[in-house]
């Protein structure tokens, strides 16, 4: 099977669905000439014109709530905002109004609105551009969130997002974009709230989100070295989220770690942690771990961002700590 990278999975998903449907449409900063954030629009202009590739100004506020907007007059948008942090400027439309409409006229009013961004520590991003905002938007009933780890999977799940009528964030890690993978040429799309294997194993399960599934296979070939068989699982969507196949997981595996390209405090990996302690803690025989960014402001300086931020390594030694 052909291998593409993660972004030209993005790319092909858009291009595939706005040549299905002629309702999706994108929008945001610097989508069209420039295609957009680390190519992920290249072409696209050029193929389907300024009406359905659209060049917004810079206000994030608005670009979501021209969204809502366009999606209540019956289209789908796809809303690009350039980084998880400028979505802070957009969150009254996220989460008061996106989340919500679909609840508050009673089922009468869809919102397939699609909103895109990317974040995550990496190399010069530096304070105000390194979040990874997925923790925050799972705390908010209305809305489904997608941290894809491989290009089979973004290209997927942005298929299945485009075609529904809920409101979706597709929250991407920048160091994801130059990954490779298999990724079919016939069309196909992935079920939200369905985790993935990555790699199976009997002596601890690792659930790892977004770019910390790379992180993660990474550690238990190092482990499988020591005598330890771990377990990967990629939850890929985070809401809804499978607690079925991670708790089958943590059954057999009877030990559990947690890792996250977001803040350790509050994080992904604490909701998981309280799930599987409500759910199956009869079943561990070690406490839970949590690998995750350390709470300070991300740096600048590339080995001190490489000091707070999760890596193979750290993974690898939480599991160690469970078998001493």
């Amino acid at each position: 099977m052909r291998q593409i990278t993660y972004v030209q999975a993005i790319n092909e998903a858009l291009r595939e669905e706005m040549l299905r449907d002629e309702r999706v449409f994108y929008m945001g900063e610097g989508v069209g000439i420039t295609g957009g954030s680390f190519g992920t629009t290249v072409g696209l202009l050029r193929e389907f014109g300024e009406a359905r590739v659209r060049e917004t100004p810079i206000s994030e506020a608005a670009i979501v709530g021209f969204a809502i907007g366009a999606a209540l007059g019956g289209l789908h948008p796809v809303a690009e905002i350039g980084s998880h942090n400028w979505i802070y400027h957009a969150m009254d439309m996220i989460c008061n109004h996106a989340a919500k409409l679909t609840y508050m006229s009673g089922g009468r009013l869809p919102m397939p609105v699609v909103v895109r961004s990317h974040g995550g520590a990496t190399p010069g991003s530096a304070a105000q551009h390194a979040q990874f905002l997925a923790a925050t938007f799972m705390h908010f009933p209305g809305l489904k969130v997608v941290a894809a780890a491989t290009p089979y999977d973004v290209k997927g799940l942005t298929k299945a997002a485009i075609r529904g009528d809920n409101p979706v964030l597709l929250l991407d890690h920048r160091l994801n974009y130059g990954v490779k993978g298999e990724v079919p040429e016939e069309d196909y799309t992935l079920p939200f709230g369905k985790a993935e294997i990555k790699r199976l194993g009997k002596n601890v399960t690792l659930v790892a989100i977004s770019h910390s599934v790379h992180h993660a296979l990474a550690a238990a070939e190092q482990l499988a070295q020591e005598g330890i068989e771990a377990e990967v699982v990629d939850p890929r969507t985070l809401v809804p989220l499978d607690t079925k196949t991670i708790i089958d997981s943590v059954v057999k595996t009877g030990r559990l770690v947690i890792a996250e390209p977001g803040w350790r405090s509050n994080g992904v990996g604490a909701e998981i942690a309280a799930i599987v302690a409500d759910q199956a803690l009869d079943c561990l025989d070690a406490p839970i771990k949590r690998v995750a960014m350390k709470g300070v402001p991300v740096p600048f300086d590339v080995p001190l961002m490489e000091a707070v931020a999760p890596n193979a390594e750290d993974i690898a030694e939480a599991v160690r700590s469970l078998f001493q």
